[in-house]
C-alpha cells in the first residue's frame, strides 16, 4: 500500500470561503499567530505582534527580501481585441517567459500603453509564452522594462483573491524589506511584519537576507496522484554573504516563509551554489536539513507549499494544525494569518 504521505489526496481538506482573506490584516502585525511547538506538541493562540515571545533567544532570522513587480498587463492585438498578460519570470536578458490570456500566435505583436509592445517568440506546450519587449523598436532587457509596467501594470494578486487590485495593494501585497524586483508573488510570511517590529526582530537577533524570486507556479497544485512525481517549477534565487556565513554556521535558524526556506534547504545541498535556479520540493520524503523553525501562512490544499509545511511536522499533525486553525477561524492564504512552527 502506498504510503500516505506520499499520496495528494491525503493533502485536500475543506475550507469555508469566508476564511479566505481578501484583504490584509490592519495594521499587519494584528493578523494572528498559531504557534506550535514540537518539543512539548503544544498549539498556543497568539497575534502576530507576540512574535518576538516565542523566536527562541540564541535564533537567526532569514528573511526573503524579493520585490512584487507589477506583472500583470492589458493591452490589444492589432485587430483591437483585448488581452491579458502575466509576467512569470525572465529567462535571461530579454526573453520573458509569460502567461497570456487569449490565443495568439508566433510573431504577434500586443500593445501597451507607454509605446510598449510584447513579440510573441515561442509557444510553449504547457500553454505558455516567452516573448520579447519593446519600446518604440527598441528591444528591452528585463531591468529596462521593470520602470514601465511599475507605470502601467498591475499587482498580480493571487487567483482566489476574487477582486481587481487596487492602490493599497501596491504596498500591502509587499514586506516592508522588499528590495529586489522580480517576484510575480509575495514571500506571504513576511507581509506580517511593519517596520517598527522588523527593526526590533533585527536588533534583537542575528538575521540576513536570501532572494529567491516567487514564480507564479507557487499557487500551482499538484496534478500527479503521487507526490514525488510532481515536476516542481524553478524560480531565481541569490544567497547574500551575510546568509551564506550563517547557514554555514551552527547558528539555529528561523526561516521567514516557505520561499526563504526553499533558498536555504535548496543551498544546503548544493553549497557551492550561492546563486541560480531552486527547484527544491520539500515533503516529509524530503526533509529539512538546515532550517530549524518554521514561519509560515496556512496554504491551498494540494499545494507544494502545505506538503512543504508536512516536512516539518508531518501529514498527521499538519492537517490537525489545519483543522484547529480553522476552528479558530484564522483566515488563510496569502493575506491570511500565520504560523510559527518551533
Amino acid at each position: 500500500m502506498q504510503n500516505k504521505e506520499l499520496l495528494t489526496s491525503s493533502y485536500d481538506f475543506h475550507l469555508p470561503d469566508e476564511l479566505i482573506a481578501t484583504h490584509p490584516a490592519s495594521p499587519r502585525d494584528h493578523a494572528k499567530l498559531l504557534v506550535y511547538d514540537r518539543m512539548t506538541d503544544t498549539i498556543t493562540h497568539a497575534h502576530f505582534y507576540d512574535l518576538e515571545k516565542f523566536i527562541p533567544k540564541e535564533c537567526a532570522l532569514i528573511f526573503n527580501d524579493t520585490k512584487v513587480i507589477k506583472a500583470r498587463l492589458y493591452g490589444h492585438k492589432q485587430s483591437g481585441g483585448k488581452i491579458e498578460l502575466l509576467i512569470n519570470r525572465a529567462l535571461n536578458a530579454s526573453d520573458i517567459h509569460v502567461y497570456i490570456r487569449g490565443r495568439v500566435k508566433v510573431d504577434q505583436e500586443i500593445f501597451f500603453e507607454e509605446d510598449l509592445k510584447a513579440v510573441i517568440k515561442e509557444l510553449k506546450d504547457d500553454g505558455t509564452r516567452i516573448v520579447n519587449f519593446f519600446q518604440n523598436t527598441k528591444l528591452l532587457r528585463f531591468e529596462e522594462l521593470l520602470p514601465i509596467i511599475d507605470k502601467i501594470g498591475h499587482i498580480p494578486l493571487p487567483p482566489y483573491i476574487q477582486r481587481e487590485d487596487n492602490e493599497d495593494d501596491a504596498s500591502e501585497y509587499q514586506s516592508v524589506f522588499a528590495q529586489n524586483e522580480g517576484a510575480v508573488a509575495a514571500p506571504t510570511a513576511s507581509l506580517h511584519f511593519t517596520p517598527q517590529q522588523h527593526e526590533r526582530v533585527c536588533k534583537n537577533h542575528q538575521h540576513a537576507y536570501v532572494t529567491l524570486h516567487v514564480g507564479s507556479g507557487t499557487f500551482k497544485p499538484v496534478e500527479a496522484d503521487i507526490i514525488t512525481e510532481h515536476p516542481m517549477h524553478s524560480e531565481f534565487y541569490e544567497i547574500s554573504p551575510e546568509a551564506k556565513a550563517l547557514l554555514d554556521s551552527d547558528q539555529e535558524i528561523l526561516s521567514v516563509g516557505t520561499t526563504s526556506t526553499r533558498t536555504i534547504e535548496f543551498y544546503a545541498r548544493h553549497q557551492d551554489q550561492t546563486s541560480g535556479e531552486a527547484n527544491l520540493f520539500l515533503h516529509p520524503n524530503n526533509k529539512p536539513l538546515r532550517v530549524n523553525h518554521l514561519l509560515t501562512n496556512f496554504h491551498l490544499p494540494k499545494s507544494t507549499l502545505i506538503m512543504l509545511v508536512a516536512s516539518f511536522v508531518g501529514l498527521e499533525k499538519t492537517l490537525e494544525l489545519y483543522e484547529e486553525a480553522i476552528k479558530n477561524k484564522y483566515r488563510f492564504y496569502s493575506y491570511g494569518d500565520a504560523m510559527l512552527i518551533l
